[in-house]
């Protein structure tokens, strides 16, 4: 597979992984009492995730236009920001009193007494996040050897307005 086929692989990997993350269960909380449980989807928890996939893809993107130098650069990014998601998944554990202001529900139970779960949601955003490393050190190490954009998206500065208007009035199309 070539590696700007894998690259945008594991970037739509990345992109479903974080953005699941956002709506599954990061948290759920039993405020004991008989109470049923309350639920945290991720984007409750934090949007980091989803926002991280976000600008990931872009970057992902921009790097088919770019040159080698700034696909090296954006890939880099790209690593970067897998590794911040990585860091998000792993160190987001919110407490009782975070859980009892984000739902005012928990807030008259004390804080210590509410038991935590952890969903599903961050293991999905460290998957998200180790294949935009992943996808990242690939771009970084492989950008030479990727297709240049073609020309058509490139200006001619030979070709001056006059020019193009002649090449108009000749029934010839100057964009191509």
């Amino acid at each position: 597979m070539k590696a700007q086929r894998l690259v945008d692989l594991l970037a739509l990997v990345a992109l479903v992984l974080l953005g699941l993350s956002g709506y599954l269960t990061w948290v759920s909380a039993n405020p004991g009492n008989g109470r049923a449980d309350v639920v945290f989807n991720g984007y409750t928890i934090t949007k980091a995730p989803v926002t991280l996939a976000l600008a990931s893809v872009v970057a992902v993107v921009v790097t088919k236009l770019a040159g080698t130098l700034l696909r090296r650069v954006l890939g880099g990014l790209v690593a970067l920001l897998g590794a911040v998601a990585v860091i998000v998944a792993l160190t987001v554990r919110p407490g009782g009193a975070e859980l009892s202001r984000l739902r005012p529900e928990l807030s008259d139970v004390i804080a210590d007494q509410v038991t935590q779960s952890l969903g599903v949601a961050p293991w999905f955003a460290l998957a998200g996040g180790i294949a935009l490393v992943a996808a990242g050190v690939i771009t970084a190490l492989t950008a030479h050897k990727w297709r240049r954009p073609t020309a058509r998206y490139e200006r001619d500065p030979a070709a001056s307005p006059a020019d193009q208007w002649k090449a108009i009035d000749a029934g010839e199309d100057p964009t191509l």
